[in-house]
């Protein structure tokens, strides 16, 4: 078992620098670029969501890039990451999909504290989301922090958040909590890997720095989605969406 599992599997989360070269992130960024500057602009409400809906300098989530995009597509099926997937999870994985996460400079929202897992609706839930900044991400512009160890400790309470993007929110998240969370700094060439089971959250952005990302998620292939569970929740969360006007 490599040093880097052994921190997944205790920790929850692990930080593997400089995972891509110089080539391959430069590409990478410019691939998230052009998605951003060309399909964006062409993509429903329930494609891409803002900060302010009416102003599109605020874009702050894109989620199934890989349906919109041939480039992210070949992304989450890099076979690096599935390898590494593999290895975490102890199993061969079934591909999610590709997000872009922004928190734009001054504006950028919260996130919630909450597991991914909640959405994923796996039994078992087992999975992870690799994440991947696109910038230097550090206290200022809004790191992810964690609570270490919290994905073997069961599925927490959740609850809505209010917060589009992250629309659920562990409902008894408290100080000790608080207290116990580790904060990530990395950056261009890093690599960020959490459980679906680990609590995190992040701060506003108040810096004068965006804080772009991209994530990509996989499911070991022992898990099994209830797709008519999940189908059922997006489809109501696109009417709650809809219905206060954040989409």
């Amino acid at each position: 078992m490599s040093e880097y599992t052994k921190r997944f599997a205790q920790d929850g989360f692990v930080l593997l620098r400089d995972w891509f070269d110089a080539a391959a992130f430069a590409a990478m960024r410019e691939a998230t670029d052009r998605y951003i500057r060309e399909v964006i602009p062409r993509l429903p409400g329930t494609e891409v969501f803002y900060e302010d809906k009416n102003d599109r300098t605020t874009a702050k989530q894109c989620p199934r890039m890989e349906e919109h995009d041939p480039t992210m597509e070949a992304l989450r099926r890099d076979p690096r990451l599935h390898a590494l997937a593999c290895e975490l999870l102890a199993d061969d994985v079934r591909l999610g999909s590709v997000q872009w996460f922004n928190k734009p400079a001054r504006i950028g929202g919260p996130t919630a504290p909450h597991q991914d897992g909640f959405y994923f609706m796996l039994e078992p839930n087992e999975a992870l989301t690799v994440w991947i900044p696109l910038v230097q991400v550090d206290a200022a512009n809004s790191y992810v922090r964690y609570v270490p160890g919290s994905h073997r400790r069961g599925m927490r309470p959740h609850g809505a958040s209010g917060v589009l993007g992250f629309s659920q929110a562990i409902t008894d998240f408290g100080e000790a909590e608080r207290a116990a969370e580790v904060g990530v700094a990395c950056g261009p060439g890093d690599l960020l890997v959490h459980h679906s089971m680990t609590i995190h959250r992040a701060e506003p952005n108040r810096s004068e720095r965006d804080r772009p990302a991209l994530g990509i998620t996989y499911y070991a292939a022992r898990s099994q989605m209830d797709h008519a569970q999940r189908k059922a929740y997006l489809a109501g969360l696109e009417r709650d969406l809809a219905d206060q006007g954040k989409i």
